[in-house]
């Protein structure tokens, strides 16, 4: 099958080699992969940056990364939308408290990115997996933290995407952005983002989505997500009052609601 074939591709120019002698050990190396897809707005865009900006700066942010047995993190920042749309902003950085902080979140402030047409969180998967070779750093662990607002829906599946860079031992976190519900169902979004993201794209030892349902909360949430990422303490990845079930999206919606658009033309 062409997927699958892809997805070997991939593995293969991404796969873990020997860590090389000069490689700084670090607590994590994490990729914050954001969606940049015309589906966001320019101010869920501006929301997004600053939201991440204004995290990794955060006394609780850097009271995780102090707390680890090493006290520094390796961070890289990543815009995606298309399958041949992603490209790094912010290049790995080494963060051991508030200066390096600052230095990285005044990179990720000012990065406005034009992204394409087309959601496709499989191929962000893939492309950030690939980051973590010959990146300098040697991490205890290794985490791409993937947000969005729509399900993959241009690109190869999620799911078999996300099951070939789980295999390589990297842990995936989510950030559904569901700010903007009514606008976003239809062409582009569905209506249980959230359960689509827990079921579809998160995936590793303790992985979890942390959903973004305002405008206030955005900022709250980026941080949260990240503290709980650098200090490898796992979320509840939904309310436990929510009934919703976990399991039974289709991790295919997207490109169903792509296809069906394109024939209605």
């Amino acid at each position: 099958m062409p997927a699958l074939r892809w997805f070997a591709c991939a593995l293969l120019v991404f796969a873990s080699g020997a860590v090389h002698a000069a490689d700084i050990a670090v607590d994590l190396e994490l990729v914050l992969a954001v969606d940049v897809s015309r589906s966001m707005d320019a101010e869920e865009q501006a929301l997004q940056r600053n939201g991440y900006a204004a995290a990794i700066t955060h006394p609780d942010v850097l009271a995780a990364i102090q707390d680890g047995p090493l006290g520094r993190i390796a961070v890289t920042y990543v815009a995606w939308s298309s399958p041949v749309g992603q490209q790094v902003i912010v290049p790995w950085t080494l963060i051991d408290g508030a200066e390096s902080a600052a230095v990285f979140a005044a990179r990720i402030a000012p990065a406005a990115f034009d992204g394409r047409f087309g959601t496709s969180i499989s191929s962000s998967l893939v492309f950030s997996a690939g980051l973590f070779e010959g990146n300098g750093f040697s991490g205890e662990r290794r985490t791409i933290d993937v947000s969005g607002d729509g399900p993959n829906n241009s690109g190869p599946p999620v799911a078999p995407a996300r099951d070939a860079v789980v295999a390589e031992g990297i842990v995936v976190n989510g950030l559904p952005i569901m700010l903007r519900p009514s606008a976003g169902i239809g062409i582009y979004g569905i209506a249980d983002l959230d359960v689509y993201y827990a079921d579809c794209v998160i995936g590793g030892p303790g992985a979890f989505i942390v959903p973004v349902v305002g405008l206030e909360g955005f900022a709250d949430a980026v941080r949260r997500k990240l503290v709980l990422e650098i200090a490898a303490r796992p979320s509840l990845v939904l309310p436990a009052a929510d009934r919703r079930v976990l399991g039974a999206s289709d991790c295919l919606i997207g490109e169903k609601l792509r296809r069906n658009w394109m024939n209605d033309r």
